[in-house]
């Protein structure tokens, strides 16, 4: 029996998976964080506080739950730390956190790194990224140099981070930049990883002999599909896998167990960083969208782009992570507006391409949204909880979406989870 459930993106992240996820992992035994670092967000409201995840799984909040830090995932021990601190200070206990040993562990220089290479490309080539070493920890992982938790906190990691220091430094060289102390750093991270020590554990054998137990597991995605380094909206990706086979290799959870694909999304579209985006208003429109939804990044704090809910889009996320059913978020937010647009097809070249989306950069410039158009002002929906008590216009709305990707609305958010 399926005892699997995961949480994903559809878009470019920051559709309020947070609020799904919180919501599942009431009902949930583990809530697993498979892939990314702390270039993503997840905020949650409870009691009146509001909790911002950049690396714990949100669902740790409930103390029933257990929250796995999965191997897919890099991690800044620094942030890591700051966040159990402040759920601590907080009132939780946090003795229900488990970190993967073979999570790779992200240092001072991959952040140098990602800074420079970010620095180093042309204006029309930036990526977007939040300088937070993530892409660098990666390529460590993939060159196999990287420092896993089992070695952070074992006997070889002073050996080891020697070793990447000392050929950062040669690099760092080249480039005319100050170098690093690689004594320095093990001081300041030996004591991190005695923090840590006792949080980290086997997560794969943990997770299977749960699985065995008949316990329910929430798989958190972090970013979402168009950011994908496979199939996402390259380059102007994020440096791991956040659609479905992620969750796979980022908990050595195999495919039969998974029941459940949620596809987080909002009612409109919103995207941080460079790259395409079909269906942005860059006008009073996307403007108005972005302060009724509060669109600033959960970590960095910069102004989403916003525009329309791109069903095209949609659709190819659906198809690429098997989806079974969506979350919508933000209906109250896009029901504030006179009229809602709904992109149903792209032009391309004068023709009309109907549900066909693309990762190429040259085919999607050509690319102009096909609309159709919906009535908006909702009233206040806050306080519904059913669907059926909906006002027409927005039932309408959520009924076309469903046709035109196939899958059903199974959550629709008309405001912040707070409990």
């Amino acid at each position: 029996m399926a005892k699997v459930n995961v949480v994903l993106g559809t878009f470019y992240g920051d559709e309020g998976k947070g609020k799904i996820i919180d919501y599942l992992s009431t009902n949930s035994d583990f809530a697993v964080r498979c892939t990314g670092g702390n270039n993503a967000g997840h905020t949650i409201h409870v009691n009146g506080k509001k909790h911002a995840f950049h690396l714990i799984p949100s669902g740790i909040l409930n103390q029933s739950t257990k929250a796995v830090i999965g191997n897919g995932v890099v991690v800044d021990p620094k942030v890591l730390i700051e966040e159990i601190e402040s759920l601590k200070e907080s009132g939780y206990e946090v003795n229900n956190l488990y970190i993967s040993d073979k999570a790779h562990v992200i240092f001072p220089y991959h952040i140098q790194f990602d800074q420079l290479l970010e620095e180093l490309r042309d204006k029309n080539d930036k990526i977007g990224t939040t300088k937070r070493g993530i892409g660098p920890a990666y390529c460590d992982k993939y060159e196999r140099s990287g420092i896993r938790f089992e070695d952070f906190i074992g006997d070889k990691f002073e050996e080891l981070l020697k070793r990447n220091v000392g050929q950062r430094n040669k690099i760092l060289e080249l480039y005319g930049c100050e170098q690093f102390d690689s004594d320095q750093i093990f001081k300041e991270y030996q004591v991190y990883a005695k923090i840590l020590k006792p949080y980290v554990t086997d997560t794969v054998s943990l997770l299977h002999e749960a699985l065995e137990q008949d316990a329910v597991i929430l798989c958190e995605g972090a970013q979402a599909t168009l950011l994908d380094i496979d199939f996402g909206s390259y380059p102007f990706v994020t440096s791991s896998n956040p659609t479905i086979g992620g969750i796979s290799t980022g908990s050595g959870i195999g495919s039969t167990y998974i029941n459940e694909v949620y596809g987080v999304l909002k009612a409109y579209s919103s995207k941080v960083g460079s790259g395409p985006f079909i269906t942005e208003e860059d006008n009073e429109i996307g403007d108005q969208i972005r302060e009724l939804g509060h669109e600033y990044g959960t970590t960095t704090k910069r102004p989403r782009r916003c525009g329309w809910l791109d069903a095209v889009a949609l659709k190819y996320a659906v198809m690429l992570n098997g989806i079974t059913g969506l979350a919508i978020n933000h209906v109250d937010t896009i029901g504030k507006l006179d009229k809602i647009k709904l992109c149903v097809a792209y032009q391309h070249d004068g023709g009309i391409q109907d549900m066909k989306f693309s990762t190429n950069l040259e085919y999607m410039k050509k690319c102009q949204p096909v609309y159709e158009e919906f009535e908006g002002n909702f009233g206040d929906i806050s306080s519904i909880k059913k669907r059926e008590d909906l006002p027409e216009n927005a039932k309408k709305y959520l009924n076309r979406i469903e046709e035109l990707v196939g899958v059903p609305v199974k959550f629709i958010g008309t405001g912040a989870r707070k409990r």
